[in-house]
Protein backbone atom coordinates (compact mmCIF):
# COMPACT_ATOMS: atom_id res chain seq x y z
CA UNK A 1 0.00 0.00 0.00
CA UNK A 2 2.63 2.30 0.89
CA UNK A 3 4.44 1.14 -2.54
CA UNK A 4 1.37 2.75 -4.24
CA UNK A 5 0.46 5.96 -2.61
CA UNK A 6 4.36 6.59 -3.30
CA UNK A 7 4.03 5.72 -6.76
CA UNK A 8 0.49 7.57 -7.11
CA UNK A 9 2.29 10.96 -5.66
CA UNK A 10 5.81 11.05 -8.49
CA UNK A 11 2.71 10.95 -11.04
CA UNK A 12 0.62 13.64 -10.15
CA UNK A 13 4.01 15.72 -9.61
CA UNK A 14 5.53 14.78 -12.91
CA UNK A 15 2.66 15.18 -14.96
CA UNK A 16 2.10 19.35 -14.08
CA UNK A 17 6.07 19.35 -14.95
CA UNK A 18 5.90 17.80 -18.21
CA UNK A 19 2.53 20.17 -19.07
CA UNK A 20 4.92 23.10 -18.36
CA UNK A 21 7.72 21.94 -19.89
CA UNK A 22 5.59 21.31 -22.72
CA UNK A 23 3.94 24.86 -22.56
CA UNK A 24 7.44 26.52 -22.29
CA UNK A 25 8.37 24.81 -25.33
CA UNK A 26 5.27 25.81 -27.64
CA UNK A 27 5.68 29.78 -26.10
CA UNK A 28 9.46 30.40 -28.01
CA UNK A 29 7.88 28.50 -31.02
CA UNK A 30 4.83 30.79 -31.55
CA UNK A 31 7.25 33.53 -31.06
CA UNK A 32 9.53 33.06 -33.25
CA UNK A 33 6.71 33.34 -36.08
CA UNK A 34 6.84 37.25 -35.74
CA UNK A 35 9.07 39.09 -37.36
CA UNK A 36 10.31 42.47 -38.06
CA UNK A 37 9.78 44.41 -41.27
CA UNK A 38 12.97 44.21 -43.44
CA UNK A 39 13.18 48.07 -44.21
CA UNK A 40 16.20 48.15 -46.79
CA UNK A 41 13.83 44.93 -49.07
CA UNK A 42 10.74 47.24 -48.47
CA UNK A 43 12.35 50.03 -49.85
CA UNK A 44 13.94 48.00 -52.53
CA UNK A 45 10.33 46.90 -53.46
CA UNK A 46 8.65 50.33 -53.33
CA UNK A 47 11.29 51.60 -55.72
CA UNK A 48 10.98 48.62 -58.28
CA UNK A 49 6.72 48.20 -57.71
CA UNK A 50 5.12 51.19 -56.12
CA UNK A 51 7.13 54.43 -56.73
CA UNK A 52 6.02 55.10 -60.24
CA UNK A 53 2.30 55.33 -58.80
CA UNK A 54 2.56 56.58 -55.17
CA UNK A 55 6.15 58.83 -55.45
CA UNK A 56 9.55 58.21 -54.42
CA UNK A 57 8.97 58.44 -50.85
CA UNK A 58 5.21 57.66 -51.10
CA UNK A 59 4.06 61.26 -51.57
CA UNK A 60 2.35 60.62 -54.64
CA UNK A 61 1.82 63.63 -57.21
CA UNK A 62 -1.13 61.97 -58.96
CA UNK A 63 -4.20 62.98 -57.67
CA UNK A 64 -5.39 59.96 -58.36
CA UNK A 65 -3.14 57.92 -56.51
CA UNK A 66 -2.73 58.04 -52.59
CA UNK A 67 -0.19 58.99 -50.43
CA UNK A 68 0.88 56.64 -48.41
CA UNK A 69 3.76 58.33 -46.59
CA UNK A 70 3.17 58.66 -42.97
CA UNK A 71 -0.04 55.73 -43.29
CA UNK A 72 -0.40 53.65 -40.52
CA UNK A 73 1.42 50.46 -41.72
CA UNK A 74 -1.15 48.32 -40.23
CA UNK A 75 -3.76 49.44 -42.42
CA UNK A 76 -1.73 49.30 -45.12
CA UNK A 77 -1.06 46.04 -45.06
CA UNK A 78 -4.53 45.19 -44.23
CA UNK A 79 -5.14 46.93 -47.36
CA UNK A 80 -3.02 44.89 -49.20
CA UNK A 81 -4.28 41.75 -48.17
CA UNK A 82 -7.16 42.54 -49.62
CA UNK A 83 -6.47 43.44 -52.57
CA UNK A 84 -4.64 40.01 -53.04
CA UNK A 85 -7.79 38.22 -51.73
CA UNK A 86 -10.18 40.19 -53.63
CA UNK A 87 -12.20 41.58 -50.64
CA UNK A 88 -11.34 45.48 -51.82
CA UNK A 89 -11.29 45.43 -55.66
CA UNK A 90 -8.94 47.32 -58.04
CA UNK A 91 -7.37 44.97 -60.86
CA UNK A 92 -4.05 47.14 -60.87
CA UNK A 93 -4.00 47.00 -57.19
CA UNK A 94 -4.77 43.46 -57.26
CA UNK A 95 -2.22 42.36 -59.59
CA UNK A 96 0.29 43.92 -57.58
CA UNK A 97 -0.54 42.36 -54.44
CA UNK A 98 -0.92 39.04 -55.89
CA UNK A 99 2.76 38.74 -55.94
CA UNK A 100 3.41 39.74 -52.66
CA UNK A 101 3.86 37.62 -49.68
CA UNK A 102 2.99 38.83 -46.22
CA UNK A 103 6.46 39.68 -45.48
CA UNK A 104 6.63 41.85 -48.22
CA UNK A 105 3.56 43.35 -47.49
CA UNK A 106 5.09 44.66 -44.26
CA UNK A 107 8.28 45.34 -45.26
CA UNK A 108 7.05 47.69 -47.88
CA UNK A 109 4.16 49.10 -45.83
CA UNK A 110 6.61 49.93 -42.74
CA UNK A 111 9.22 51.54 -44.97
CA UNK A 112 6.97 53.87 -47.03
CA UNK A 113 4.69 54.61 -43.27
CA UNK A 114 8.23 55.93 -42.08
CA UNK A 115 8.78 58.57 -44.86
CA UNK A 116 7.50 62.25 -44.22
CA UNK A 117 4.31 63.16 -45.58
CA UNK A 118 3.94 66.46 -47.85
CA UNK A 119 1.19 68.80 -46.63
CA UNK A 120 -1.85 68.92 -49.16
CA UNK A 121 -4.11 72.24 -49.60
CA UNK A 122 -7.83 72.78 -49.52
CA UNK A 123 -9.10 74.69 -53.12
CA UNK A 124 -12.28 75.44 -53.12
CA UNK A 125 -13.00 77.90 -50.69
CA UNK A 126 -16.75 77.92 -50.84
CA UNK A 127 -17.03 74.09 -49.94
CA UNK A 128 -14.12 74.32 -47.33
CA UNK A 129 -16.37 75.30 -44.47
CA UNK A 130 -19.08 72.53 -45.40
CA UNK A 131 -16.30 69.80 -45.06
CA UNK A 132 -15.29 71.07 -42.14
CA UNK A 133 -18.88 71.29 -40.37
CA UNK A 134 -18.93 67.52 -40.92
CA UNK A 135 -15.83 66.47 -40.46
CA UNK A 136 -15.85 67.84 -37.20
CA UNK A 137 -19.59 67.43 -36.50
CA UNK A 138 -21.28 65.06 -38.58
CA UNK A 139 -25.11 65.56 -39.43
CA UNK A 140 -27.25 65.35 -36.50
CA UNK A 141 -30.67 65.24 -38.51
CA UNK A 142 -29.33 62.79 -41.07
CA UNK A 143 -27.50 60.80 -37.77
CA UNK A 144 -23.68 61.57 -39.91
CA UNK A 145 -21.16 60.53 -37.69
CA UNK A 146 -18.67 63.31 -37.36
CA UNK A 147 -15.32 61.74 -39.32
CA UNK A 148 -13.34 63.54 -36.68
CA UNK A 149 -14.48 60.81 -34.35
CA UNK A 150 -12.80 57.85 -35.83
CA UNK A 151 -10.12 59.97 -37.61
CA UNK A 152 -8.57 62.18 -35.05
CA UNK A 153 -9.64 65.90 -35.12
CA UNK A 154 -6.25 66.78 -37.05
CA UNK A 155 -6.62 63.73 -39.10
CA UNK A 156 -4.07 61.37 -37.99
CA UNK A 157 -6.58 58.71 -37.41
CA UNK A 158 -5.92 55.87 -35.25
CA UNK A 159 -3.27 52.98 -36.18
CA UNK A 160 -4.51 49.37 -37.24
CA UNK A 161 -8.00 50.62 -37.15
CA UNK A 162 -8.83 54.48 -39.13
CA UNK A 163 -5.94 55.52 -41.68
CA UNK A 164 -4.26 58.84 -41.56
CA UNK A 165 -6.49 61.52 -44.10
CA UNK A 166 -4.82 64.93 -43.15
CA UNK A 167 -3.33 66.12 -46.68
CA UNK A 168 -4.68 63.44 -48.75
CA UNK A 169 -5.38 63.72 -52.13
CA UNK A 170 -9.01 65.21 -52.54
CA UNK A 171 -9.63 63.54 -55.74
CA UNK A 172 -8.75 60.47 -54.31
CA UNK A 173 -10.70 60.82 -50.86
CA UNK A 174 -13.71 61.45 -53.23
CA UNK A 175 -13.59 58.73 -55.33
CA UNK A 176 -13.38 56.49 -52.17
CA UNK A 177 -16.29 58.20 -50.41
CA UNK A 178 -18.76 57.82 -53.65
CA UNK A 179 -16.92 54.02 -54.36
CA UNK A 180 -18.08 53.09 -50.56
CA UNK A 181 -21.44 54.76 -51.27
CA UNK A 182 -22.29 53.16 -54.78
CA UNK A 183 -20.63 49.83 -53.70
CA UNK A 184 -18.05 49.34 -55.65
CA UNK A 185 -16.14 49.12 -52.43
CA UNK A 186 -17.08 46.95 -49.78
CA UNK A 187 -14.29 46.28 -47.28
CA UNK A 188 -15.58 48.40 -44.66
CA UNK A 189 -19.29 48.47 -43.53
CA UNK A 190 -19.50 51.39 -41.34
CA UNK A 191 -17.79 53.67 -44.16
CA UNK A 192 -20.18 52.30 -46.61
CA UNK A 193 -23.41 53.14 -44.40
CA UNK A 194 -21.87 56.65 -43.57
CA UNK A 195 -20.62 57.50 -47.02
CA UNK A 196 -24.42 56.26 -48.18
CA UNK A 197 -25.94 59.51 -46.69
CA UNK A 198 -23.76 61.72 -48.27
CA UNK A 199 -24.75 63.58 -51.61
CA UNK A 200 -22.25 64.77 -54.84
CA UNK A 201 -21.55 68.15 -52.83
CA UNK A 202 -21.11 66.91 -49.46
CA UNK A 203 -18.56 64.35 -50.63
CA UNK A 204 -16.52 66.98 -52.50
CA UNK A 205 -16.30 69.09 -49.14
CA UNK A 206 -14.97 66.69 -47.07
CA UNK A 207 -12.65 65.49 -49.45
CA UNK A 208 -11.34 69.16 -49.66
CA UNK A 209 -11.33 70.26 -46.39
CA UNK A 210 -9.21 66.93 -45.83
CA UNK A 211 -6.55 67.94 -48.55
CA UNK A 212 -5.61 70.83 -46.14
CA UNK A 213 -6.00 69.08 -43.04
CA UNK A 214 -3.16 69.01 -40.66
Amino acid sequence: MKLFVTSLLAAVLVVPAMSSFAAGEAAPAAAAKVTKPDLVKGGASFAAVCASCHGADGNSGTPANPKLSQQHPEYLVKQLQEFKSGKRKNPIMQGFAAALSDDDMKNVAYWVTGQKAKPGFAKDKDLVALGERIYRGGVADRQIAACAGCHSPNGAGIPSQYPRLSGQHADYVATQLTSFRDGSRTNNLSMSQVAAKLNDREIRALADYIAGLR
